[in-house]
């Protein structure tokens, strides 16, 4: 396990390879001969530093943990992402000025639409995708297509764009948090060594 992340030690410490595999002898499902040398320990070095910093997402509160994994697990859940949605949602309502039941129905799915936006601008960790939907006629489309939901394009500078700016505020500080801890065990590991 290469910790060069918090994002990458979040998404690497749930692999956890069997002793002298290889991911492609996992997947393929036979053992290939090569030159390389056996079994050696860094299964149980990757197990040992995997074991912290799951511990560290443990103790996280259950959004913060439902945010990181629906952002960088290697098999995030479909209730991770929804509790991370919502996470994300309730946050930029709460930074938001008053706002209609129906419009409170709709921001609840452009709060969907900002989370997935900003979970491929930073697919992988790397935070280097550009964002596919940042034109607000391509976005409205988007979501007409994926929900079903129509937002107006009359005013959306004044009725939407605040809105969705604040959840993307919303996603960067709730992924601030979930990584903080994260961070600050791969820092203990790296004085250690």
């Amino acid at each position: 396990m290469k910790i060069n992340s918090a994002r990458q030690a979040w998404h690497d410490c749930k692999y956890n390879p069997a002793p002298g595999q290889t991911s492609d002898v996992v997947q393929l499902g036979v053992v290939v001969q090569n030159t390389e040398r056996g079994p050696t320990a860094n299964h149980a070095v990757h197990s040992a530093l995997a074991g912290q910093i799951q511990s560290a997402i443990a103790r996280l509160h259950y959004q913060l943990r439902a945010f990181g994994n629906a952002m960088y697990a290697a098999e995030p859940t479909d209730d991770d992402r929804d509790d991370a949605e919502g996470a994300v949602f309730n946050l930029a309502c709460s930074r938001a000025p008053r706002m209609t039941a129906d419009k409170r129905g709709r921001g609840e799915y452009v709060a969907k639409g900002v989370f997935r936006r900003y979970r491929y601008m930073h697919q992988g960790g790397q935070s280097s995708n550009p964002d596919p939907l940042i034109k607000p006629e391509v976005f409205r489309a988007w979501m007409v297509a994926e929900y079903g939901v129509k937002l107006p394009s009359t005013a959306w500078s004044r009725d939407w764009e605040p809105f969705v700016q604040l959840c993307f505020d919303a996603c960067y500080d709730i992924d601030a948090k979930a990584l903080s801890p994260i961070g600050g065990v791969i820092y203990k590991m790296q004085e250690a060594a």
